[in-house]
């Protein structure tokens, strides 16, 4: 049990909407298949409106991520990509669907690295979390993303992992969007088997991470 003293729980994922403050949310134009054409409906996101406490939670987690990744650029810096690692060990059932989350990622951007190593910036946990999958951050450098069983096996396994990484990089929730868009999550119902974020989500994240930290404050991304 987490005490909210001393944790700050963000649930974000799948399960519960969250959105980075400065980070609006960005809509694709096009289907790039007819796979990708299913939009959400009010009943399909309906599960899916988080709380304004979780809303701001979100930013926490951004946060966590952001103070290791400036400790990696202060030691190095002129590096102008940042390399963000993860430990997959605690969600071995997931281990495919993180490894390729981890391609789809690192083929789309260019101004951050995910980068497989032990301890890591973050985890990635499994089990069963009646909230879905989501992420999580105890306010103080260190968070994890959390691999909820069942939603796993209604919806496309890669995808969760890739939509939760998404967080982790900064991207917020937009269950209004089409299946299309990475960060629409389960609003478009299960039947969506994108894993791919769109040109909008890939340019966003770069835009986060541009030149390094350059472009990245605590508190505000962007």
């Amino acid at each position: 049990m987490r005490s909210p003293k001393t944790a700050l729980s963000a649930a974000l994922g799948l399960g519960l909407a969250a959105a980075l403050a400065a980070a609006a949310p960005v809509s694709a134009t096009t289907p790039s298949s007819p796979a990708n054409s299913h939009h959400s409906t009010p009943a399909s996101i309906a599960a899916y409106q988080g709380s304004a406490a979780e809303k701001a939670d979100t930013k926490a987690f951004f946060e966590a991520v952001i103070k290791s990744a400036r400790a990696k650029m202060k030691a190095h810096p002129g590096a102008a990509t940042v390399t963000v690692t993860y430990d997959a060990g605690a969600a071995p059932t997931y281990k495919s669907q993180i490894a390729e989350s981890t391609s789809i990622w690192n083929s789309a951007v260019h101004n951050v690295k995910l980068q497989e190593g032990s301890g890591g910036d973050f985890q990635y946990k499994e089990g069963d979390d009646p909230r879905g999958s989501y992420a999580s951050t105890d306010g103080h450098g260190k968070g994890y993303v959390f691999l909820d069983h069942k939603q796993n096996q209604e919806y496309n396994s890669t995808r969760v992992a890739a939509h939760e990484t998404g967080h982790v990089l900064g991207l917020p929730d937009h269950y209004e969007g089409p299946c299309s868009e990475l960060m629409s999550g389960g609003g478009p119902g299960t039947s969506c088997q994108n894993t791919q974020p769109d040109a909008n989500e890939r340019a966003k994240v770069d835009q986060l991470w541009a030149n390094g930290l350059a472009g990245i404050r605590l508190g505000k991304a962007s």
